[in-house]
């Protein structure tokens, strides 16, 4: 098999997209989508999202230090993409796409309702990598709609 060798680069395709959602000392809820997010460890239960700096949600996230991670399904696509190219400096996310803010068990930080999937974290540390900075976090509380669950309580 033949070979062709190019520059350094990322090449884990598909990445999954998830929409955060951090609030501001005022409350006032944003949403960010992103590509770059992950778990980083088991336990104690660790993730990661990388976000550039100029980003608006990058100093909201680094004040609160928590963030949530709302998984996406196909009927939140439009509404992750709205998140990605938008501003919330401009925009009220949440208004536009209407999405539900909910509240979490363990942080101030809105959840998305219609997510299946919440994951609430607490910023552990920036680590500064060049374009994006990686954030760390604890996980400190998840949220699973029911509707998703089996009989015998497991995610499906």
């Amino acid at each position: 098999m033949e070979k062709e060798f190019w520059r350094p680069g990322n090449m884990l395709y598909p990445l999954p997209v998830v929409m955060v959602s951090c609030a501001d000392d005022k409350q006032k809820p944003n949403i960010i989508t992103l590509a770059w997010a992950g778990t980083v460890c088991t336990n104690p239960p660790m993730v990661s999202v990388s976000i550039k700096k100029e980003r608006y949600s990058y100093n909201i996230i680094k004040n609160s230090g928590e963030f949530v991670i709302n998984l996406v399904t196909e009927d939140l696509i439009k509404c992750a993409d709205y998140c990605g190219v938008k501003s919330g400096m401009k925009v009220d996310k949440f208004k536009d796409t209407g999405l539900t803010p909910g509240k979490g068990k363990v942080i101030t930080a809105p959840l998305i309702c219609e997510s299946p999937v919440n994951i609430e974290c607490k910023l552990k540390e920036i680590v500064p990598l060049g374009s994006h900075d990686m954030f760390l976090a604890e996980v400190v509380s998840v949220a699973v709609d029911k509707k998703y669950m089996d009989d015998t309580g497991k995610f499906n």
